[in-house]
């Protein structure tokens, strides 16, 4: 597994936390972010969703930045949070946030994606009651696939947008640039955007050689239809998903 040589593609502030732990597995990587979380200003209609937090059946937490920024906006709104409301968040880093602050928390075990999410036995439990309601709180146009599979089930879906997700500017080249100079044999993408930002800046570098590894289904069938070969679903985002497919996976032997 220490053959690995693998390029981050996280935000930054994530790439860092999954730098240092995959060093301490004797992987190297190299980080080239693609994608930069901005903070929406917030809106009347913010607070009116906020305000009315106790009144959802449950609250849906799409990913670490929805969660910090949600988390803050209760600080500011909720002296005392409703802290008997389930929360259910798609992967096992963002529960822990929400855990952490002592909110009470479900989220799939086996595998970070929305359909997973939506299987949740404690989900079904949760909306049993008379015309439930639910908020999500995701950034600007995420996961609509649990808002449109929830309306189906008749529950009434109200979404709070923390953030919006961009791609930094890089010159040309860039990315071409940095899997050559550090002799890299692995791309790690963590979701359907950050892999559309790696396929806007590869260029005429598209599709890449390398294993991309991706952390669910969905986004795996994404990559194959863009061209891609060689692509591992990790079945998670997190670190230790990703260690665990890298394990199961041969190096690639150098060119």
């Amino acid at each position: 597994m220490t053959g690995w040589r693998l390029l981050l593609t996280r935000p930054a502030d994530e790439c860092a936390a999954l730098a240092a732990t995959l060093v301490g597995h004797g992987i190297h990587s190299a980080s080239l972010p693609l994608l930069q979380i901005e903070p929406l200003p917030e809106t009347p209609e913010q607070r009116s969703l906020i305000l009315e937090l106790d009144r959802y059946a449950a609250v849906v937490v799409v990913s670490k930045p929805a969660a910090r920024l949600g988390l803050a906006l209760i600080d500011r709104y909720w002296p005392q949070p409703p802290f008997d409301q389930h929360w259910f968040s798609v992967g096992a880093a963002t529960g822990a946030l929400l855990e952490d602050y002592g909110l009470r928390v479900s989220w799939p075990a086996s595998s970070d994606d929305s359909e997973a999410l939506l299987a949740l036995p404690e989900l079904a439990v949760a909306l049993s009651r008379p015309a439930p309601r639910v908020l999500i709180l995701r950034g600007e146009g995420g996961r609509e696939l649990i808002t449109q599979t929830l309306r189906e089930r008749g529950v009434q879906v109200d979404s709070l947008e923390l953030y919006r997700r961009s791609l930094p500017e890089y010159a040309p080249g860039t990315l071409a640039g940095q899997l050559e100079a550090e002799r890299l044999n692995g791309v790690v993408v963590s979701s359907g955007q950050g892999l559309q930002s790696l396929h806007d800046i590869a260029g005429a570098r598209w599709p890449l050689t390398q294993p991309l590894f991706v952390p669910s289904p969905r986004v795996a069938s994404m990559a194959r239809e863009l061209g891609v070969k060689d692509v591992v679903d990790c079945r998670g985002a997190s670190a230790a998903a990703l260690l665990a497919a890298l394990r199961d996976n041969p190096v690639p032997a150098a060119p």
